[in-house]
């Protein structure tokens, strides 16, 4: 065999069935070699709508997405993606195209020092100089991405070492994570027996669709609350509701796998007590160094370990203690909704009254939220117990790659995406995809003809007559555009078209567009008071 036989034979034995990839002369080797290990390449329009496809797939099937793009400028394409997926904490195997090594400095096709510009948005990167490396690479590759804060691991595929003979004896003998045990669960679990107001946050290897129930376990075994932070809103998110006038009433914070950022304030006060006792958990050494900084004398604990494990160890240890009081004003602040706003168009609250509906009566719903204004409506108003968001990285754009991705994962599932009209723009063509793998799912694109997000920072910071660049066109037909690329399509401009739009499209058995005219609103801050 050769180097990208070994590349599609050790996929197969990491389990992998799916590729998620846009096609280039130096990656054809391994779409010859996937014929033969019945390895499916679903062919994206755009590198990077094939990463977002194997991040949405990662976080929706807990396992490995793989994608494969080609070297130099379709790598560099992907990056933006590759990031994202850093940041959504998504185990993705992210594999380019690479010039051959023999020719290495001499200027040929596409040379580019892939592994340098990779290195930044990766948990680790690779480019193996012989196919005996990269099976040693591959394996090595594929543990990192699934071990510790899961994430995208780099590997740079060089043209010669792709049709290179190599031996059976260069597959990988071992592609499980490897396990980062907690051994301070003891004092951990002292810590929470001992406060009264305690809090335990983690990031998003932790949420509700990604952390096989950990966090509802570890709230009903210690009678602590446990609240996710992964919006790049921090405690602004609208999802949270008005979180952030209770979290500087706990006198104990747990972080698991969820060190000081910006998402906590950087635990500073006011948003976190001065006098709060700070409890760290992170499978990174360079997290817990922040910690330590941030944290300063609150600090009680730093320790190292995955963030499963911490739970899974914390379980049979901590004793439940009766917290009603606490219990019920943090769930009040999160479950805190009150919005007064009005303005001509559909508001975001009648459209997603429908869409929960939709969402509550399906057996596996999937939502996925993009964007700006929109996308944080959605994401206060919708819930479902597996939610992709764009994540930490604030990024916009991926939500059509995910949805893909989800329903690949998940083919029986109810998959939901929501997003605005700016964000609609920045990979539509992958409804081309959408439509051609058979992925049928329902898309909302919110349109009010705006970039509305940096509409309302211009009109706030600088004033209404310094409002400049962010107009879009109120004729651009969404459902049009993606009706010519395969998918169905419906405009909705009033309140009693959404249910029957809504019908049809879950009736049409395609990818679906509904081109909604929504009321032009900033996304919703939720205080009390």
């Amino acid at each position: 065999m050769n180097g990208a036989r070994l590349l599609t034979r050790t996929l197969r034995a990491a389990g992998v069935e799916t590729v998620f990839s846009l096609s280039g002369n130096q990656i054809m080797p391994v779409y010859d070699a996937a014929i033969d290990d019945d390895l499916r390449i679903i062919h994206t329009r755009h590198e990077g709508g094939a990463v977002y496809m194997a991040d949405g797939f990662a976080q929706t099937s807990g396992t490995l997405g793989v994608a494969l793009v080609t070297a130099a400028p379709g790598f560099a394409n992907a990056l933006s993606a590759v990031y994202s997926a850093r940041m959504n904490e998504s185990p993705v195997l992210f594999l380019s195209g690479d010039s051959p090594v023999r020719e290495g400095g001499n200027a040929p096709f596409q040379e580019l020092d892939q592994c340098a510009m990779a290195a930044p948005v990766v948990k680790a990167t690779f480019r193996p100089r012989s196919p005996a490396e990269l099976g040693e690479m591959l394996g090595e590759a594929i543990r990192i991405a699934l071990s510790g804060r899961q994430g995208p691991v780099h590997i740079a595929l060089p043209f010669d070492v792709l049709n290179a003979d190599v031996s059976e004896s260069a597959m990988p003998a071992d592609l499980l994570p490897k396990a980062q045990s907690f051994g301070n669960a003891a004092a951990v679990a002292a810590a929470l027996a001992g406060a009264e107001r305690p809090l335990i946050l983690t990031g998003p290897m932790l949420n509700e669709g990604r952390g096989g129930g950990r966090a509802a376990a570890l709230r009903e075994a210690s009678g602590a609350p446990v609240v996710c932070l992964e919006s790049p809103r921090g405690l602004r998110d609208p999802a949270l509701g008005a979180f952030v006038e209770a979290l500087p009433q706990a006198d104990l914070i747990l972080g698991i796998g969820k060190v000081p950022d910006f998402t906590m304030a950087f635990a500073r006060p006011p948003a976190v007590s001065e006098t709060a006792t700070l409890l760290f958990i992170d499978p990174e050494e360079a997290a817990l160094d922040r910690a330590k900084s941030l944290a300063g004398a609150r600090l009680a604990m730093a320790g190292q370990a995955d963030p499963w494990a911490v739970v899974d160890a914390l379980l049979p240890l901590v004793n439940r203690v009766n917290r009603e009081q606490w219990c019920a004003t943090v769930d009040a602040a999160l479950a805190y909704r009150d919005d007064p706003s009005t303005a001509p168009g559909i508001h975001p609250r009648i459209l997603c009254a429908q869409i929960q509906a939709i969402l509550d009566g399906a057996s596996d719903p999937v939502l996925v939220c993009d964007g700006g204004e929109f996308g944080q409506w959605a994401q206060a108003l919708l819930h479902a117990p597996m939610r992709l968001t764009n994540g930490l990285s604030g990024a916009i754009g991926g939500g059509i790659g995910y949805a893909i991705g989800a329903k690949v994962a998940r083919p029986d599932s109810t998959v939901i995406l929501t997003m605005g009209d700016g964000t609609a723009g920045f990979t539509l063509a992958e409804f081309d995809t959408a439509a051609r793998a058979d992925t049928p799912f329902l898309a909302l694109v919110g349109n009010d003809a705006c970039w509305n997000a940096e509409h309302h920072i211009q009109v706030r910071d600088y004033g209404a007559d310094r409002a400049i660049g962010c107009d879009l066109s109120p004729d651009t037909r969404y459902d049009r555009a993606a009706e010519a690329l395969g998918c169905h399509g419906a405009k909705v401009v009033q309140d009693d078209e959404i249910a029957p739009a809504l019908k049809a499209a879950l009736a049409s058995g395609k990818p679906a567009v509904l081109d909604i005219a929504i009321a032009s609103l900033a996304a919703p801050v939720f205080r009390r008071g």
